[in-house]
């Protein structure tokens, strides 16, 4: 049943017994809730079948996906309201809500962000818990090593089982138009070499990476541009891992070290999604960290996902479903924001690239990797399926999140003055 096909809003069927049996209060308190999410959905439709049995259809009014739901408690949506995406979580690990294309779900709620405002955002006590949450791990010297090791630390055994060969674990590039036809892999590669292409490196020139990951940067760089390298990483795991990579390159080390300590001078600095990790408390102590480190002239080039200006304000007020359940400590950019601390610290923004439906088609690939890995019982042991539920959560979410238009992952070179 297509959205066109019905009133905006209105139950299309109704087991008249059990709705009144349920009434009252309690029938009427829920549907407002719908109707809040009804009034703030100016695109795409959802088709929802409600506890009681009746399907109601919710948006409608203008183009965008057409997903389906169905709420097989109402406590899903008390959850929501109270909770916002983190009560939205756990209501689909308890089995109140269901959908076909969960994906579908989340792009439509980001789509619609602005005018769904609060809705989907936790209130109250749940806010005020969260925050506090939030605070206690924020991204000190050593609050950073333990949510660095909260999430990257889960082993390399389990990341090998689900990104591609080169291990590299941020948003690839793909030739466009996206096609299926060219693997992960090359698209990885792409955008490696479309970053390193910003530095503008010649042989022997001195490299730094803040965040090195399991070195898939780094052995390109290495390989291709002939640079002597140097990589930092708190993750225990990802350092062995890069340091077996690079033992043929006596040019390249890499190092467990926080990025505020870092000294010396490089011709150049790669950063691949790592300031996500950093907090905003922290924004000016990454940037004041590039700038110190480069020579006179010498290029940053980052990569960083954003959230958009337009609803960054009450994203940061309070904690959402990534904060608390995978990326601990972590907060996504306002570019605005940290473009000003940018050039407050002397280095010029330039050429931006965004591409943030690369990224839903890297998200869409590694759940069909991990999905496969699941089945195969290729993942290491240890892993139950309440955390296999939640990671299969986490790709869907995200890949909402970015074709929903929310946040974005873009390029940037920044350049020392």
């Amino acid at each position: 049943m297509n959205a066109p096909d019905a009133k905006r809003g209105r139950h299309l069927t109704r087991n008249t017994g059990l709705r009144a049996f349920t009434g009252g209060l309690f029938a009427r308190g829920f549907d407002r809730i719908v109707d809040r999410i009804d009034d703030g959905f100016d695109f795409g439709s959802v088709e929802g079948v409600l506890p009681d049995g009746s399907v109601r259809i919710v948006g409608g009014r203008g183009p965008g996906p057409a997903a389906q739901i169905t709420i097989h408690h109402w406590n899903a949506l008390f959850r929501l309201v109270r909770g916002g995406s983190i009560g939205w979580y756990e209501a689909w690990a308890a089995g109140e809500w269901s959908s076909p294309d969960p994906v579908l779900i989340f792009d439509l709620f980001m789509r619609n962000r602005v005018k769904l405002g609060n809705v989907g955002r936790s209130s109250g006590l749940a806010k005020y818990i969260g925050k506090i949450v939030h605070r206690l791990r924020a991204n000190s010297r050593s609050g950073a090593r333990r949510n660095v090791e909260f999430h990257y630390d889960l082993g390399n055994d389990f990341y090998a089982a689900w990104l591609d060969r080169s291990m590299t674990y941020s948003s690839a590039l793909f030739a466009e138009p996206i096609c299926a036809e060219e693997s992960l892999e090359e698209a990885q590669a792409r955008k490696i070499e479309t970053l390193l292409a910003r530095l503008e490196l010649k042989a022997g020139d001195s490299l730094l990476e803040i965040g090195c990951g399991w070195g898939s940067l780094a052995e390109i760089a290495v390989q291709k541009q002939g640079v002597k390298y140097h990589g930092i990483t708190l993750s225990a795991t990802q350092k062995s891992y890069t340091d077996a990579r690079l033992k043929m390159a006596p040019q390249a080390s890499a190092e467990s070290k926080d990025y505020r300590d870092v000294t010396g001078k490089y011709d150049a600095i790669a950063s691949v999604e790592m300031v996500e990790a950093v907090g905003q408390r922290y924004w000016p102590d990454y940037l004041a960290t590039l700038s110190r480190c480069l020579k006179p002239g010498g290029r940053a080039a980052i990569q960083y996902i954003r959230i958009e200006d337009d609803v960054f304000d009450a994203y940061a007020l309070g904690t959402d479903f990534i904060q608390h359940y995978i990326f601990p400590g972590g907060m996504l950019l306002s570019e605005s924001r940290f473009r000003a601390i940018a050039h407050a610290n002397g280095l010029e923004w330039r050429d931006q690239h965004d591409f943030g439906l690369h990224y839903a088609e890297t998200l869409k690939r590694w759940r069909t990797r991990f999905d496969a890995a699941v089945e195969q019982g290729s993942l290491p042991s240890g892993f139950d399926e309440k955390f296999i539920s939640l990671w299969r959560y986490y790709l869907m979410y995200c890949e909402g999140g970015f074709r929903g238009g929310g946040i974005n992952v873009a390029q940037v070179t920044l350049v020392k003055q």
